[in-house]
């Protein structure tokens, strides 16, 4: 009897068991809650961390990310400290203040030179018959120059050492627009090397600068190591990793502009501090190619072209550009440069994108160049010779 009821027993018990499962397999609802928790975790750290620097962005792909990013509420934004409040009050403040009225506006050439002008003659041709419409200045960092051109006469600003890379190239150039503001009537500025060349009459470039309402200065992101590689988080929190920008120094700029940059100290310092050779030993940070582009991208991005209207030839792929020489110059090659119709950027990293961008002018396609450098001074004779034919094209 007690074994027949022991047997039902079994039975029983074996009726309310679970059917066996396969190796490896969950029970639904608990995969179900495993993947509903992941997902949840992975979107918390995303929103916490956004994907542009999530480390999720390296185990998963940049285009999940993107996806990601537009499945979440916007991050909330930084809270700015005092300094940055104070600073961007003063900022918006200008660039809201209407430009300054003249009877008679000028173009501030601004000369960064160590010591002559090699090509004063040629600039004096440029600027034959224009009295009235330019200023000129000239920051001579090592020796006064000795001038040709009745331009250039008394024209010097009270000028000091200029380090290449370092943060006085920065000071010399805010020397220049210090000066140059001076005069109310001065309402666009040129900063221009000693190797610098004019690829376009004088009317050509007043009336291209005059007549637009931003400042051409060149601005892109640089992934690689000679753009985003040069930040340091000591920069932060004003400024972050992902405004980081890179530009040729050569730029032109209007009066608004040169007002905030010479009303700037907090920007200025950071790049001071923590942006020049052999930071942390290793990274090798160059104020002149980093602080306006990052200034502008950060404070007025649409007001910039985020391109040069001085040309430069990299292709040569060294750490300086191209220098052209006597033997160079044609008339062929200066009407090559002035007809170029897009801007240029190669980033750094191993993917080396060419990112090329049309040159518009108040929404037309118009050509990006009015200035050309590295010429050597062998080049003068030539030039003058063709500077009637390249410049009137």
């Amino acid at each position: 009897m007690k074994t027949h009821q022991a047997w039902r027993l079994g039975m029983k018990d074996m009726q309310v068991l679970p059917a066996p499962r396969q190796r490896g397999q969950l029970k639904k609802p608990t995969w179900i809650i495993v993947l509903i928790s992941l997902i949840s975790l992975f979107l918390v750290c995303a929103y916490v961390y956004p994907p542009h620097n999530s480390a999720a962005c390296y185990v998963f792909s940049s285009n999940s990310c993107e996806v990601i990013q537009s499945w979440l509420p916007p991050a909330p934004a930084r809270e700015l400290t005092d300094n940055e409040i104070a600073s961007r009050v003063v900022i918006r403040d200008v660039l809201n203040m209407p430009p300054t009225l003249s009877l008679s506006p000028k173009i501030a050439f601004l000369f960064l030179t160590p010591g002559a002008l090699p090509f004063e003659k040629l600039w004096d041709k440029f600027f034959q018959g224009h009295e009235g419409r330019f200023s000129v200045y000239v920051h001579a960092s090592k020796d006064k120059p000795v001038h040709f051109s009745r331009y250039f006469i008394n024209r010097e600003i009270r000028s000091d050492k200029v380090v290449w890379g370092k943060i006085s190239m920065v000071d010399a150039e805010r020397r220049l627009l210090a000066n140059a503001l001076k005069d109310p009537d001065n309402q666009h500025f040129i900063l221009l090397s000693d190797s610098c060349i004019p690829l376009r009459d004088f009317d050509y470039v007043y009336n291209y600068l005059m007549y637009t309402n931003i400042s051409f200065v060149d601005c892109f992101e640089d992934p690689g190591p000679h753009g985003s590689g040069r930040y340091t988080e000591h920069m932060l929190p004003e400024v972050e990793k992902k405004d980081f920008r890179k530009g040729a120094q050569w730029f032109t700029m209007k009066r608004q502009h040169a007002l905030i940059v010479m009303a700037d100290s907090l920007y200025y310092t950071k790049f001071r501090d923590y942006c020049k050779p052999g930071m942390e030993g290793r990274i090798n940070c160059y104020s002149d190619e980093h602080y306006l582009p990052t200034f502008f991208y950060m404070l007025d991005p649409a007001g910039i072209a985020n391109w040069s209207v001085t040309n430069v030839d990299w292709s040569e792929g060294k750490w300086h550009p191209r220098s052209y020489t006597a033997k160079d110059i044609s008339l062929g090659l200066m009407r090559n440069i002035s007809s170029i119709l897009e801007s240029v950027h190669v980033t750094s990293d191993e993917r080396k994108e060419v990112q090329i961008r049309p040159c518009l002018w108040n929404g037309y396609q118009r050509p990006c160049y009015l200035f050309a450098r590295k010429f050597l001074p062998d080049t003068l004779d030539n030039l003058m010779q063709l500077f009637p034919n390249y410049t009137s094209i």
